[in-house]
């Protein structure tokens, strides 16, 4: 079954450009200048993953990716400005799962988007084990792996698949501390280069997320300058 990509630039070459290379490679495209008009396509027919540009007009893509986080964990990766910093930190913080600057390879956007979909078709594959197919479960925290769903107390936490995949790799292994390389490969993948201040914005996300459902929530602990490691309810 085909793919489908929204894009979401208000600059019309970008957009013709992308969307060709990504229907040679058999991905299905569709194509808003604009904010409002994305968040109006993509709540009525959801894709498999989104594009989205940061500075655009009605409603820039922080905006957008705010309101779409609030009712769907599709993959999102930002195009940001060169070397902007605060834009790249700002789209993690919301929820983006990567980010791209431009001027970008159409090879390197292709790749991250092939590993995102990747990342998202293993989150919801079947798991094994003696536990149900799938399934996790960590004291407080259940991960149900086939319904990418995760929960603490009975609690539903709305995770993207980074943040499932990042809890899952800290929760697998509890007490045991994982680097923050270790933590991008299990998130990434090793093809894909992510540096360290990506996972420290998913992990600040994470914390948020779980506190906003039990304000005691401390299950993942920092060690600074070594990593993280997930402390057992």
């Amino acid at each position: 079954m085909k793919h489908t990509i929204a894009l979401v630039d208000d600059d019309r070459n970008i957009l013709e450009s992308v969307q060709m290379t990504l229907e040679q490679e058999g991905f299905l495209v569709r194509t808003y200048t604009d904010g409002e008009s994305a968040l109006q396509g993509l709540m009525a027919r959801p894709v498999d993953l989104a594009v989205l540009d940061i500075k655009m007009p009605r409603m820039d893509g922080m905006e957008l990716l705010q309101r779409l986080r609030a009712r769907s964990a599709m993959p999102v990766i930002f195009l940001t400005s060169k070397d902007d910093e605060l834009d790249e930190l700002m789209g993690l913080r919301l929820g983006a799962d990567d980010y791209i600057t431009k001027p970008f390879s159409q090879r390197l956007l292709l790749e991250r988007i092939r590993t995102l979909l990747r990342r998202n078709e293993a989150s919801r594959a079947e798991g094994s084990g003696a536990a149900p197919a799938g399934l996790m479960a960590r004291g407080n925290l259940t991960l149900d792996e086939t319904k990418h769903q995760c929960l603490w107390k009975g609690l539903d936490i709305q995770l993207t698949v980074t943040e499932f995949l990042l809890v899952k790799a800290l929760a697998s292994r509890p007490g045991m501390v994982k680097s923050r390389d270790q933590l991008i490969d299990a998130a990434y993948g090793e093809s894909v280069y992510v540096d360290d201040r990506t996972i420290d914005s998913h992990i600040k996300r994470l914390r948020r997320k779980f506190r906003a459902m039990d304000e005691e929530f401390d299950q993942i602990e920092t060690l600074y300058g070594i990593g993280y490691r997930y402390k057992e309810a």
